[in-house]
C-alpha cells in the first residue's frame, strides 16, 4: 500500500487543515481547472460554486486546457469554459470533508480559506474495446489525485 504525501510543505498545523482524494476516476484536466478556480476562495463560496456547476448554472473557466472548448458566459474575464459535473461532485465531497476536519480541530468555518488546491495524474488502468474479427484495442483510464489545504484567517 503506498504512502501518500502532500505537495505543499511547511504548514502551520495549528491554523491549517488538509484533505485529499486519491485515485479518483475523473479527468485530470477537468480537476486541474477546478483546483485553479477554487484556490483562494472561502470554503462556503467554493461549495456554492460546485453546486452551481453540478446544476449547470455556472461554468468553470478553462485557461490551460482550452483547445476546442466552447465559449460560455463566465463571471471571470475569460471566454472558454465547461461544466465538469463529475469532477465537481468529487470536489464538493472533498470540501465537505475539509469542513469536517476543520470542525474537528475547532476552527471557525466562516473564515476557512483554501490556500492550496492541486491535482496530479495517478496511475493508469488498462482497458480494452472489442473490435471486429475477435480483436481488441487498448485504452487507458487515468486516475487523479486531489489535495486541498485550508487556512483559518482571523
Amino acid at each position: 500500500m503506498p504512502t501518500w504525501g502532500y505537495s505543499v510543505k511547511e504548514l502551520d498545523p495549528d491554523r491549517t487543515v488538509k484533505c485529499s482524494g486519491r485515485e479518483a476516476s475523473v479527468s485530470p484536466k477537468a480537476m486541474t481547472e477546478l483546483c485553479r478556480a477554487v484556490k483562494g476562495m472561502l470554503v462556503k463560496d467554493a461549495k456554492r460554486l460546485m453546486e452551481d456547476v453540478i446544476a449547470m448554472k455556472r461554468a468553470i473557466p478553462y485557461r490551460r486546457y482550452k483547445k476546442e472548448v466552447p465559449h460560455r458566459s463566465l463571471d471571470a474575464k475569460w471566454y472558454a469554459g465547461r461544466y465538469p459535473v463529475k469532477a465537481a461532485k468529487i470536489m464538493l465531497k472533498l470540501l465537505e470533508e475539509m469542513e469536517a476536519n476543520a470542525e474537528y480541530k475547532g476552527f471557525n468555518l466562516e473564515n476557512l480559506k483554501i490556500i492550496h488546491a492541486a491535482s496530479q495524474r495517478g496511475r493508469k488502468i488498462r482497458k480494452a474495446i472489442p473490435r471486429a474479427h475477435g480483436r481488441a484495442s487498448p485504452y487507458y483510464d487515468t486516475l487523479t489525485h486531489v489535495e486541498l489545504v485550508g487556512y483559518e484567517a482571523f
